[in-house]
């Protein structure tokens, strides 16, 4: 049986049943933005949500329109984190049991937050593909209601109020774009925005390693790409769901992709000059702002919705890491030393002279392929820039290290 259409109307229902549940969060100016995209650019806090993410406001819709009889049964679902989180809390706040399968990959932090909202967390399946189909036999075999973490019209609808308050707190605004996982949250807000807004563009980015949105918009239904592989866990979807699907493909503008260096280089600006903690998917729209701002220049101001804010702390640090790497920020090198008394100071002083921060020495002496005079270093270095980084190679060529090209 097709799902029924998600109007305006069900967004606006939507948002008087989020009252006093959902936040409405900020909408910031980033001027440092701005000045590179070359129009005002705002960001739309939902890292700043309760539980971290947009996600409670779809969850919580969906479960208050149970029945009487459906809530007794309880709910089920299946998340790598955010919708996790968004179930386990509103369930809570509603007097419903919960039930979340969640990948076994899935972030630690993710899990125990989910078991502190109230919900009852089973790791199942290597991803959310696995995870859903467990939820869903889980229902099947309980009676539990399904909690879809994209695939139902008032999921959609709860993601929709993220549209309302954009209206509401930025009515000039030209461009909205946001995160694109399953779609849900592209949907919603498109439904709204367009409903009273049509000159608004929408655009919504995916990874490029799991962009299942452009070839199902290609072919006109949804298709699966195979082993979707990104950082971004939040919208690590292999194929669109059939709801928000309809919707993306009427109203949304444009589907964009991003790559992982592009993901990484915004959440490090994100934290830099917003100071926001964002999630990889969350830093996606940002990430597709720095990628192309020729094409958002004419079409301001944009709003870029920060979807969410649940990291794990080590992926937050190698993302940062390897964020810093894709901006200049960061050398690696592989060097071969003397093994004698001072070699080592030797390149260390040389570093110091050309200004680059060492944050890592590994100094090895005793591995075979080494000669009995020989020694080896790998040393991690924070630079300027890429000038800076170029410099810092330069000095190492003076002082006699062989470098690769």
């Amino acid at each position: 049986m097709a799902a029924r259409p998600v109007t305006l109307g069900d967004v606006r229902r939507a948002r008087e049943t989020l009252s006093g549940v959902a936040r409405v969060t900020a909408l910031q100016s980033s001027r440092h933005l701005s000045g590179l995209v070359g129009t005002p650019v705002r960001l739309k806090c939902e890292n700043l949500q309760r539980t971290g993410s947009f996600k409670i406001r779809g969850a919580y819709v969906r479960i208050a329109a149970l029945t009487p009889p459906q809530r007794a049964a309880g709910v089920v679902a299946a998340s790598a984190g955010n919708h996790a989180q968004g179930v386990a809390l509103a369930a809570s706040l509603l007097g419903v049991r919960s039930t979340v399968f969640m990948p076994e990959g899935a972030p630690l932090p993710k899990m125990a937050a989910t078991r502190e909202y109230g919900a009852e967390v089973r790791a199942c399946g290597q991803g959310l593909g696995e995870a859903l189909d467990a939820a869903r036999a889980w229902a099947e075999r309980t009676g539990a209601v399904l909690v879809h973490p994209y695939d139902h019209p008032d999921i959609v609808a709860g993601q929709g109020t993220v549209g309302l308050e954009i209206l509401q707190q930025c009515p000039e605004v030209r461009t909205v774009v946001a995160a694109v996982g399953g779609g849900g949250l592209i949907a919603g807000i498109a439904v709204a925005v367009k409903a009273l807004r049509p000159d608004v563009r929408i655009v919504g980015v995916q990874a490029a390693g799991a962009a299942a949105y452009p070839p199902s918009l290609a072919a006109g239904h949804p298709v699966t790409v195979a082993d979707p592989v990104t950082m971004a866990d939040g919208i690590n979807v292999a194929r669109p769901g059939e709801v928000p699907f309809g919707i993306v493909a009427r109203l949304v503008d444009e589907v964009r992709t991003v790559s992982e260096d592009g993901i990484a280089a915004a959440l490090l600006l994100c934290l830099e000059r917003a100071k926001l903690v964002v999630e990889p998917a969350g830093a996606s729209p940002v990430a597709a702002l720095l990628a192309d701002p020729g094409s958002f220049r004419d079409r301001g101001p944009v709003v870029a919705v920060l979807s969410g804010g649940n990291v794990d702390p080590l992926l937050l640090q190698r993302v940062l890491r390897h964020g810093m790497a894709a901006e200049g920020r960061y050398l690696s090198l592989r060097l071969p030393l003397p093994d004698r008394p001072g070699a080592l100071a030797a390149l260390l002083e040389v570093l110091s002279a050309a200004n680059a921060n060492v944050v890592d020495v590994a100094h090895e002496r005793t591995d075979p392929h080494l000669g009995l005079t020989e020694a080896e270093v790998e040393i991690h270095l924070e630079t300027a820039g890429p000038e800076h980084r170029a410099e810092v190679r330069e000095a190492l060529r003076a002082a006699g290290y062989p470098l690769s090209p």
